[in-house]
């Protein structure tokens, strides 16, 4: 059977992006880019429909491609901050015509709570403040999208031992051919003097927890397809496809 123009355009795109992922030269200007910008704080100067997003536009793009193909009914999300990727997401499934997003945050600031509530996006969010990894929150989750098609990202604490515990307590919620993203993998990639402030740095990140736990579990694969095609992206190896 013939191939459409668009169906030869997308096998195009797919060979050209697995060439960028080979070519290590053009991978590392990617990641020295992402380093060098993150001295100024590069991805906190977006917003999305009025609201700090606190993210690269590429894995935003990437969010959106994913959510359009899964058309997830439920997208849960751990860490809120000022609110603009739930807005976001909220907002490419008011397009799409149905689904909620669940924002999870242990601390919910005032301001933002009310700035998010007023925002014309708010109908499709919920927000539950608590530890994400609280096995009372999480169960009331669990029984909240039972039977639903879920998306998953992870944007809280960055550190080994809670996003691991994070990926085993939200990671099983997500549905076969949907994805769990694990943001801020880039930890790992980044100078030893990144995060002088933080708890979190080379070895001790989210990319060392996604490594863990794909050891432990076999029913996700990372697809190195999204960050072939960002180059820069906070979340190598983060995009996480369930396959089984």
């Amino acid at each position: 059977m013939n191939k459409t123009p668009f169906e030869v355009f997308q096998d195009e795109c797919q060979a050209e992006v697995a060439a960028q992922g080979r070519d290590t030269r053009l991978v590392a200007l990617g990641q020295q880019f992402y380093n060098e910008s993150a001295r100024h704080k590069y991805t906190y100067h977006f917003s999305w429909m009025g609201r700090p997003i606190i993210q690269t536009p590429q894995d935003m793009i990437a969010m959106q491609e994913l959510i359009w193909a899964v058309r997830p009914e439920v997208i849960i999300e751990t860490g809120i901050a000022h609110g603009g990727s739930i807005l976001y997401y909220a907002s490419l499934l008011q397009l799409i015509g149905e689904g909620e997003v669940i924002g999870i945050d242990i601390d919910i600031r005032q301001h933002n709570r009310e700035a998010i509530e007023a925002h014309p996006m708010s109908h499709r969010v919920s927000m539950i403040q608590g530890s994400s990894i609280d096995p009372a929150l999480v169960e009331k989750v669990r029984e909240r999208v039972a039977g639903k098609r879920v998306m998953v990202v992870l944007d809280s604490n960055h550190t080994h031992e809670h996003v691991l515990e994070e990926l085993r307590l939200y990671a099983p919620l997500v549905s076969v051919g949907s994805y769990c993203v694990v943001m801020d993998t880039v930890v790992e990639d980044m100078p030893e003097d990144a995060f002088p402030d933080r708890p979190w740095g080379k070895g001790d990140n989210p990319k060392t927890a996604v490594w863990a736990y794909l050891e432990e579990n076999r029913d996700f694969e990372i697809d190195a397809s999204v960050q072939n095609k960002l180059l820069i992206t906070v979340a190598s190896d983060g995009y996480l496809r369930r396959v089984r």
